[in-house]
């Protein structure tokens, strides 16, 4: 079924998606913003979480008029170990259950090898990686008790290309490919699927602070296709991905990258 594009480019309506009760992390801005938009218009319940508290708050605040469910914000900081399992469980309460989980947050912020210290190590690991597995065994009784649901953790595309001066981010998000087969192995005969979406460079605000307008555009030279690929593009694969559609779908990355790898 096809909607007029009034989602940011995402153009294809799920039935199932309706009334799903919906978590996101780093919902405040780029890929997360475009996540919570692209599931608020399939008329999903929606809760995400960031640190960024006033964005966070004004997306939910945009979003909210004329939706069929407000999203509902809450600040959470994905580090705090001890605060992320009973944050993530409280929004599963004030939602009534969860059908899908999307761990998005993520910070890729540039290093270098020599500057890694310790510290920066488990503060790297734990942004980039731990709150994935920790947000998915938080939700994960409630979708056995719902009989199922749908896992998606964002990898990237960064460390099957091997970029400069991100390897702890790239190793992290390697490791995220890893941590979706064996979930999806694991939960699988409790009908909960997990995959992992892999983006290309997505154009978003934070993105284009790294590259220049050439680098850009050697991005785009490298790809299959021409184009820059939008935040509404990535949430088209993951509506699918968290639809029936894609029932027979698991342990397994998908790419939109526009054909860069």
């Amino acid at each position: 079924m096809l909607s007029k594009p009034s989602n940011g480019g995402v153009n294809a309506i799920y039935p199932d998606l309706q009334d799903k009760k919906v978590i996101i992390s780093g919902g405040a801005s780029g890929i997360g913003e475009g996540l919570v938009k692209a599931f608020v218009a399939q008329g999903a319940q929606v809760a995400f979480v960031d640190i960024l508290e006033e964005a966070g708050a004004a997306l939910a605040s945009e979003l909210s008029p004329g939706a069929r469910h407000a999203p509902l914000f809450t600040r959470l900081d994905l580090t705090n170990v001890d605060a992320l399992k009973p944050g993530v469980e409280s929004l599963v309460a004030q939602l009534g259950g969860v059908d899908v989980l999307i761990n998005n947050a993520a910070n890729d912020d540039r290093h270098a090898i020599a500057d890694v210290t310790p510290a920066f190590w488990e503060e790297r690991m734990n942004v980039n990686l731990r709150h994935q597995f920790f947000a998915a065994q938080a939700v994960i009784p409630a979708m056995k008790a719902a009989g199922g649901g749908a896992i998606i953790n964002f990898g990237s595309i960064s460390w099957h290309l091997g970029l400069s001066d991100l390897v702890l981010y790239q190793t992290a998000k390697a490791a995220i490919s890893g941590l979706t087969r064996s979930l999806a192995r694991d939960l699988g005969r409790d009908n909960i699927r997990v995959n992992t979406v892999v983006p290309g460079n997505v154009q978003t605000p934070r993105q284009e602070k790294w590259y220049t307008p050439e680098g850009e555009a050697e991005i785009v030279a490298a790809q299959c296709l021409s184009g820059r690929i939008q935040p509404s593009d990535v949430a088209a694969l993951v509506l699918f991905l968290s639809s029936q559609g894609a029932r027979m779908c698991t342990g397994h990355d998908y790419w939109i990258d526009a054909g860069w790898r």
